[in-house]
């Protein structure tokens, strides 16, 4: 098969962390016969160092042509101050929009291999399987209108019919092949906008009667998360309280540096991990690029339909996990290895 990629590497450890997985990338091509028809673009800070704004045309254009783009990371803290629309963040939200992937699906799972590196307790933390679907093109991150002024800053959640069942659709066929449990996670005891979230999800739930519908407070599911998170398999919820809890899945996996992420549309896929760009770290070769590499094991998936592939990737670093040869945040009993050794290792593991 011939796989079209647009590599968005970023800024901070994103590079870093897209070289190794873009190794882990050509390992499996090798292996299995298939020819990579790679791009690749600017998005982010970098975007706007070399052209001004953080999302290209060209970029938007190579995307659009793309089956699958692979991003590292974006943001970097010179523009921390910079008004939203001249921020690197603004380039993520807008080729999400572009592409229109509307689902975003993080994988948490917690390895045998790294039950120590969490801070929670072993036994709370051991056989931890699940998956957030987190609307990603609506909600407070795009709704109008917005703005900010001398005596006030603004911002609109709003979502419509359309928008709420697609990504239920999406969360429903997954845990129909998973446990049969969906956990459906808003604010709906203070916001008409998680009223309306819940009473569509509760419709589109008559078509899935053998699936299993909860509903939780969004305050209550990160507690939960914490306390007994094998209790959940798939959790959906909107786009900020998506981009909350799914951070608190770092805690759950040992580092955040272990989180993939798959953002799906109809016809298009993004995949990045969900760690920052960590400016604090960039170039020092340390970043862990499992999160990276678990992206191209959900892209060989989601887009390319390429399940023994990815099958092979994900076995791969459960292997290196196994094997100690991990970098610095997952508390490694010997030396570190450096982001470009662990890249190299699940390559061979392959």
């Amino acid at each position: 098969m011939n796989l079209k990629i647009l590599i968005l590497p970023g800024d901070g450890i994103g590079t870093e962390v897209t070289r190794a997985a873009m190794q882990v990338l050509g390992a499996v091509a090798k292996k299995f016969g298939h020819t990579l028809e790679l791009s690749e673009g600017l998005l982010g800070g970098i975007a706007i160092h070399k052209t001004g704004t953080p999302f290209p045309k060209e970029t938007e254009e190579l995307a659009l042509k793309a089956d699958a783009t692979l991003m590292g990371s974006v943001g970097l803290p010179e523009f921390d101050t910079a008004p939203p629309l001249e921020r690197p963040e603004a380039g993520l939200l807008a080729i999400r929009r572009v592409l229109d992937v509307y689902a975003n699906l993080r994988p948490v799972r917690t390895y045998p291999e790294l039950v120590e590196s969490s801070p929670l307790k072993n036994h709370v933390v051991e056989g931890t399987d699940m998956i957030i679907v987190r609307e990603l093109t609506g909600g407070l991150y795009y709704g109008e209108p917005r703005g900010i002024s001398a005596e006030r800053g603004f911002n609109t959640m709003s979502y419509t019919r359309k928008e709420v069942e697609r990504v239920t659709h999406t969360a429903f066929k997954l845990a129909r092949n998973r446990r049969k449990l969906l956990t459906s996670v808003d604010k709906s005891n203070v916001l008409e906008v998680s009223q309306f979230w819940r009473q569509v999800v509760v419709d589109v739930a008559k078509q899935y009667p053998d699936v299993k519908l909860e509903h939780m407070l969004v305050d209550n599911a990160a507690m939960q998360m914490v306390l007994r998170p094998t209790q959940f398999d798939v959790m959906l919820t909107e786009n900020t309280f998506g981009d909350i809890l799914s951070d608190v899945g770092g805690i759950l996996a040992g580092s955040i540096g272990m989180l993939p992420s798959a953002s799906l549309g109809e016809t298009k896929g993004l995949y990045e991990p969900v760690h920052g760009s960590a400016p604090d770290i960039a170039g020092q070769n340390k970043a862990n690029p499992l999160g990276a590499i678990s992206s191209v094991a959900a892209m060989l998936e989601y887009t390319f339909g390429l399940m023994k592939e990815a099958t092979a990737v994900n076995e791969a670093v459960g292997k290196v996990l196994a094997s100690g040869k991990v970098t610095a945040d997952l508390r490694p009993k010997g030396k570190p290895a450096t982001t470009e050794e662990v890249g190299q290792a699940v390559s061979e593991a392959l």
